[in-house]
């Protein structure tokens, strides 16, 4: 077997809108309590869970991106347009609302984490 990513825990202000946000910008199911533990899941895919937790405590800003084809990538953008949120063709930047040179684009969420989405992996050679 492969190995897969099954979860990660994103520390958050308010684990329920944080997720809720995250599930309808993606177009993905969510949900406010996870079967286990206190989360809030956003079902990626049916192996993915991205699973938000409350903290009072400081945490880092991290940055977090998922891979999609033109369609959804299409969809997601027409979302995020939708919800006025602001977003850039660079990690680091103005939000100039541009779409970035591998297809993708940058939006931060309330608790300032940085969210990418891209057609082209540049972590893998093209084609791979």
């Amino acid at each position: 077997m492969p190995v897969n990513l099954d979860h990660f825990i994103v520390p958050s202000r308010d684990r329920v809108a944080a997720a809720k946000l995250l599930g309808e910008i993606l177009g993905v199911p969510w949900e406010e309590t996870a079967a286990i533990g206190p989360f809030s899941a956003v079902h990626v895919n049916e192996g993915l869970t991205v699973d938000f937790q409350d903290t009072t405590e400081a945490f880092p800003i991290e940055h977090y991106c998922f891979r999609v084809s033109q369609q959804e990538f299409d969809a997601i953008l027409r979302r995020l347009e939708g919800a006025g949120i602001k977003y850039r063709s660079e990690v680091a930047g103005s939000d100039d609302n541009k779409v970035g040179p591998y297809t993708n684009v940058y939006w931060n969420e309330p608790d300032g984490h940085y969210w990418e989405v891209l057609t082209t992996s540049y972590a893998r050679p093209r084609g791979s």
